[in-house]
């Protein structure tokens, strides 16, 4: 009996294909020079460069996952803040065990002195959204059960749950905001969310955006992965207007009535979607939230993720350096 061959139905610029049977090729097929970017660093419990990584099961009915960055104790430190990381990637790619991300939450872990836990969310279109928020959310809320000593783990016995922080880059960031805002209408104690740090949010509009038609494309957006992501990840029937995607929109709740932490939101210069991320931030302050606004310039969407760029590129390096400072002070001082 013959076997009929498999077709993609759809493809997204060298990151993803997906078949007409319903099954996803997320193998690389741009530049092999850029595939270390995504090739998964396995964790080490002993300290590398002062970080101590290892990856934990906390929910074990859904297999949820999440890594988490210790860095090496320093004298008379006190308690650490944590940081949790949610990845970006479109809702569809990326994992939390990614070169890239190790990269930089080593760095962070180091430089924040803080205990960063990144979280290995379900990707669309397997799982469309809202699976990667709840995944956020529940993450959050294992980190409240570990304050409430309702779950052991021994590598926060440092942690100083009163300062945990959100943090997500690109389709990241607009989990911090759906989690932030899911957080306000619970109690957390004895956990305390003390701020949120969305960088370059996927946050778009369906009508499409000046600088969505004016800027570069970078390799880590363009307009095809955009659209595509967002039409693999949304719920079936919705587009871009909807309120994960487009939280100043019509659709979304009124941020007025929101219970936020204070945050810092990350814009780059040349990002794609600036238009519409700076029509989110206009609406947060014109509701008199606390966001602190950090412009990185020169630089184009998740720049400080592209470790060649960060390394080669002296204005993506200084960059970089700056914005994982803003991070930081930001940390301190919340």
């Amino acid at each position: 009996m013959a076997t009929t061959e498999k077709k993609i139905v759809e493809e997204v610029s060298g990151w993803l294909r997906v078949y007409d049977d319903g099954s996803v090729d997320r193998t690389w097929t741009g530049p092999p020079e850029v595939k270390f970017m995504s090739d998964p660093v396995p964790a080490h419990e002993e300290f590398v460069d002062g970080v101590a990584v290892k990856d934990v099961v906390i929910d074990a009915k859904f297999g949820l996952r999440v890594r988490i960055y210790v860095p090496e104790p320093e004298n008379d430190e006190g308690k650490l803040p944590i940081i949790l990381h949610f990845p970006g990637g479109g809702f569809c790619i990326s994992q939390a065990d990614w070169f890239m991300y190790y990269s930089v939450y080593t760095r962070l872990a180091r430089l924040a002195r803080a205990i960063v836990v990144s979280v290995f969310l379900r990707l669309a279109p397997e799982h469309r959204l809202p699976a990667a928020c709840d995944d956020g959310y529940s993450a959050l809320m294992w980190l409240r059960d570990l304050a409430a000593g309702e779950a052991g783990e021994a590598l926060f016995s440092d942690a100083d749950f009163k300062r945990v922080f959100l943090i997500g880059d690109s389709s990241g960031g607009n989990i911090v905001y759906q989690v932030a805002a899911r957080a306000g209408e619970v109690d957390l104690s004895p956990l305390r969310l003390a701020g949120a740090i969305p960088v370059h949010p996927g946050f778009v509009r369906s009508v499409r955006s000046k600088s969505e038609l004016e800027q570069p494309e970078s390799p880590f957006l363009t307009l095809d992965m955009v659209d595509k992501f967002l039409g693999l990840a949304l719920p079936i029937g919705s587009n871009k207007d909807h309120p994960i995607t487009c939280p100043m929109g019509d659709a979304a709740p009124k941020i007025e009535t929101m219970n936020l932490p204070p945050f810092l939101y990350c814009v780059a210069e040349f990002d794609l979607i600036k238009d519409t991320e700076m029509e989110f931030y206009e609406v947060m302050k014109k509701a008199n939230k606390d966001a602190t606004l950090f412009i990185s310039s020169g630089v184009g969407h998740s720049f400080y993720l592209n470790k060649l760029a960060v390394d080669m590129d002296p204005t993506t390096g200084a960059e970089t350096d700056k914005l994982f400072k803003g991070i930081s002070e930001f940390i301190k001082n919340h």
